[in-house]
């Protein structure tokens, strides 16, 4: 007697989850979360490998948590080691931004981090800046820091003369400046950072389906969905 095939097991839903506070300036939607312009490159690679998913908004470190437990299936990040055990990245990174030190033209230039030690500078809530926070926090460095609520809160305080430079991410910065720009705003790159896919080793064959995200990836014309979605936005 004939035996009946085996149904194809259906693959896992797949969370995308993404940091509430994210390289970009962050909408809100209709269910009064924030919203990630990145939201839309993960749903173009989805739709290319095929996979059902959701995406779901944490703050950092929820986010890094359930990755490690396999809670959230995939992510696009900054590579960090912490994650390196329980998650495989991909190897090229599908974008990358300048962390920069914004400042008045008065101002002498920082050209790297150690060029911030002694000054006063504004951070935004809720970044950890890729670890930089931790050097900003050291005693040894001199920085007294400003906190500031949003992007747009931050370079009100430069412009306020609350301190002489502002830490943000380009990607940021660039959609505040264009619609309300400082004078005599100049700046200088801090680091480049680059941003991987990211996918926990729990989801089934996860090197084989990273290999699927790094070939979809391929296709993509990741600025212009990056663009596109903030167009939506205004």
């Amino acid at each position: 007697m004939a035996q009946t095939p085996a149904k194809p097991r259906t693959p896992p839903e797949i969370e995308y989850g993404y940091p509430e506070q994210s390289i970009f300036v962050a909408t809100t939607n209709a269910r009064g979360e924030a919203d990630s312009p990145m939201t839309n490159v993960a749903a173009a690679l989805m739709e290319r490998v095929g996979l059902p998913w959701h995406a779901a908004p944490y703050p950092a470190a929820r986010l890094f948590s359930n990755l490690q437990s396999g809670t959230t299936s995939f992510s696009i990040l900054v590579r960090a080691t912490s994650l390196e055990k329980c998650c495989v990245f991909s190897r090229q990174p599908i974008y990358s931004t300048d962390l920069n030190a914004y400042y008045l033209a008065d101002k002498p230039p920082v050209r790297n981090r150690d060029e911030l030690a002694g000054k006063t500078i504004i951070v935004i809530r809720g970044y950890s800046y890729a670890g930089f926070l931790k050097f900003i926090g050291d005693p040894a460095n001199r920085i007294a820091a400003e906190v500031a609520g949003t992007h747009e809160a931050a370079f009100e305080m430069l412009r306020a003369g609350r301190a002489d430079y502002v830490l943000d991410y380009a990607s940021a910065a660039g959609d505040i400046l264009a619609a309300n720009p400082v004078r005599n705003l100049l700046w200088s790159r801090i680091e480049r950072l680059d941003i991987h896919m990211v996918l926990s080793r729990t989801y089934p064959e996860a090197e084989t389906l990273m290999a699927r995200l790094e070939a979809a990836a391929r296709t993509l014309d990741i600025p212009k969905l990056l663009k596109r979605s903030r167009d939506t936005e205004k």
